[in-house]
């Protein structure tokens, strides 16, 4: 089975986000993971991904500025911050986000253990893992009914997920397998809209969803292609057979579709959402299929890396790593770090920063979308 519904596809430069937008993007991620913890204690805190916060932020672009629901709070020194202090966002918003995150990730783990990944080929490991999951199962039920979401739906999705990839064959269409993840990230887009009481939003942004979910599925197929080759491993794009240029051309539109549904939206403060799921969305495709999409990279592209093969590692020896990571500040203290699963580099928390020093121009985006055409390297 692929696994396609846990994603972390937008990740900002550090030259792309003003200081304010830059603060607002750390607050909603450090309000995911705190959220995490409060759901179901700190091993939860794994399940922490940068689309999940995608969420809390529409949540809180659409939240009346007065309303409760729009809060952030002071949340004490943090290893991933470098034991900084910080403003976190919390309240419905991040509750929804950290119970999707849970869901989708319990549904990863499943994955796993299906694939028989590293430890857990193993039938104590497997078991364990499954324990894990029916636990994230629960407490991400128990939380998505705490804000009227119903996560029946995610979970359909997963298990229709199987069945799909099961079918499809050379020749199949590539957005049938896609279809699933589409489903279970426009729900959640659309109920933003229902607990910030716009309800007239709820239909803009399940296409809004529906479209990001497209892209996320299709650029972690991408990225995953030669590993998924080498271990023998299902991919959608080597099972149906579609030429890069088509998945390509599929995921273009699909950032065109967002952007256009994302005009329909009614919004408080656009800025944040407006920059990840637009510039960002479109960057994400560029990096994916090697274009240069970020203003300080040198004509040509950046300069070629040595070729090196990224080390996999099962779920629980990746949970080893990464808690080895996290105690010694690797995740945020460093520009760049291996994941410890995928071996894939990762951007470190501390180095999203603003580049502009007082220029907000990537933060102010007019209906033309021409926010950051404003000459300076942002």
């Amino acid at each position: 089975m692929y696994g396609g519904i846990v994603f972390g596809i937008i990740r900002p430069c550090r030259h792309h986000l003003s200081r304010e937008l830059q603060q607002e993007w750390t607050a909603h991620l450090c309000g995911l993971c705190l959220a995490l913890r409060g759901t179901h204690g700190q091993a939860a805190r794994l399940a922490t991904n940068y689309d999940g916060l995608l969420i809390s932020v529409l949540f809180d672009a659409q939240a009346p500025r007065e309303s409760a629901g729009r809060r952030q709070r002071r949340a004490g020194p943090c290893p991933l911050r470098g034991m900084r202090t910080a403003s976190v966002a919390e309240g419905e918003g991040a509750r929804l986000a950290a119970a999707v995150s849970l869901v989708l990730a319990s549904a990863k783990i499943r994955d796993h253990v299906l694939d028989g990944d590293g430890l857990l080929a193993r039938p104590a490991m497997a078991a364990a893992a499954r324990r894990v999951a029916a636990g994230w199962d629960r407490a991400g039920a128990r939380g998505a009914a705490g804000v009227g979401f119903d996560t029946a739906v995610l979970v359909e999705a997963v298990e229709r997920q199987q069945s799909l990839e099961a079918a499809a064959g050379l020749g199949s269409p590539l957005l049938a397998v896609t279809e699933p993840t589409e489903t279970a990230t426009a729900a959640a887009f659309a109920h933003t809209a229902h607990l910030a009481g716009r309800p007239g939003n709820a239909a803009p942004l399940a296409e809004a969803g529906r479209l990001f979910g497209r892209v996320a599925h299709l650029l972690d197929a991408v990225e995953d292609r030669e590993a998924d080759l080498a271990a023998g491993a299902w991919n959608p794009i080597t099972a149906t057979g579609t030429p890069p240029d088509e998945v390509r051309r599929l995921c273009d539109d699909a950032v065109t579709g967002v952007r256009l549904a994302l005009q329909e939206v009614e919004f408080t403060d656009r800025r944040l959402a407006h920059t990840l799921l637009v510039h960002e969305l479109g960057r994400s495709v560029d990096r994916t299929f090697g274009t240069p999409g970020c203003a300080h990279v040198p004509p040509g592209g950046a300069p070629p890396r040595p070729p090196m093969t990224p080390r996999q590692r099962g779920l629980l020896a990746g949970c080893a790593v990464w808690s080895a990571m996290f105690c010694t500040c690797q995740v945020c203290c460093r520009e760049d770090y291996p994941d410890p699963w995928s071996g894939k580099q990762r951007h470190g928390c501390c180095h999203y920063s603003d580049c502009c020093d007082g220029c907000d121009c990537c933060s102010n985006c007019c209906d033309g979308c021409n926010c950051c055409d404003c000459g300076c390297d942002c």
